[in-house]
């Protein structure tokens, strides 16, 4: 019997490819995809299960026919040296995939030939746990455990921004068209039960990406926030706790009329 997991391939309804649902096959454990930006590749981790190799894999999807008929085979795939990869996405680079790592590391692969091109050693002082890119992929955010979010330049890797909390990271997003960030984590799944909801700090939190202040939280969920995704059109967005909920979160009219830059009126 073989350990095998799967890509269900959604596409983004502001897409123009046709509205169609995917399946690919992999084996091992597959940690979360990210497309390309062109919305033709899709880039995952798989981990080492029952002598498959993990790897970063990448898959060319097949926008033919009803869209059932993929290649198992990526068109690449390679085993990062060092530290394990454990979240990745695709920079505005052609062939250049930024990965995170259990280390702390973000760096930046070839996904063609596997070659590691740039790296930051020290872009976290422990495993990240979220990778997410701005709209026009120019730089990204992380989370880790370390209790820091950071902003970084894609081209460089360098750090531009630090957003430190109390407790453990779990996700990290990028607001559309206002100037926040969203972070989630909270104290540890494992202690969850001997901890109050305040003291577990399982809110979202809303920071000010320019001038890294806590604006406000969230909350809602009763275990720690697992992941956080902002809506493409930025009215709304998603967290997915521990607690096994979902829940969709509409910003309503104040947070538009908000001005985060005070009566400075910035272009967008």
């Amino acid at each position: 019997m073989e350990l095998f997991g799967q890509l269900t391939l959604t596409p983004n309804p502001d897409s123009s490819s046709p509205a169609q649902q995917t399946t690919l096959c992999v084996f091992g454990l597959c940690r979360p995809e990210t497309f390309s930006d062109d919305d033709e590749q899709v880039v995952c981790i798989t981990e080492q299960r029952m002598g498959h190799q993990g790897a970063i894999r990448v898959f060319k999807i097949n926008r033919e026919g009803d869209g059932t008929d993929q290649s198992e085979e990526p068109i690449s795939f390679f085993n990062p040296i060092g530290s394990k990869a454990v979240v990745c996405a695709f920079s505005y680079v052609p062939n250049l995939i930024i990965t995170g790592h259990e280390s702390g590391k973000v760096a930046l692969f070839d996904y063609k030939t596997g070659e590691e091109v740039l790296n930051n050693e020290r872009a976290h002082m422990d495993v990240v746990t979220d990778l997410q890119l701005s709209p026009d992929r120019t730089y990204f955010i992380t989370s880790s455990k370390d209790k820091t979010a950071r902003i970084h330049d894609t081209r460089t890797l360098m750090v531009i921004k630090t957003f430190s909390t109390e407790t453990p990271l779990n996700s990290a997003a990028l607001a559309i068209g206002k100037p926040y960030v969203l972070l989630g984590g909270g104290q540890d799944a494992m202690s969850v039960t001997t901890t109050s909801l305040r003291q577990g700090k399982f809110e979202t939190r809303f920071w000010h990406k320019i001038f890294e202040e806590e604006v406000g939280r969230v909350k809602g969920h009763f275990g720690p926030v697992n992941t956080i995704a902002v809506s493409p059109k930025g009215d709304c967005y998603a967290s997915g706790g521990e607690d096994g909920f979902v829940r969709v979160h509409h910003f309503d009219e104040s947070y538009f009329r908000a001005k985060p830059y005070g009566d400075i009126e910035v272009e967008q």
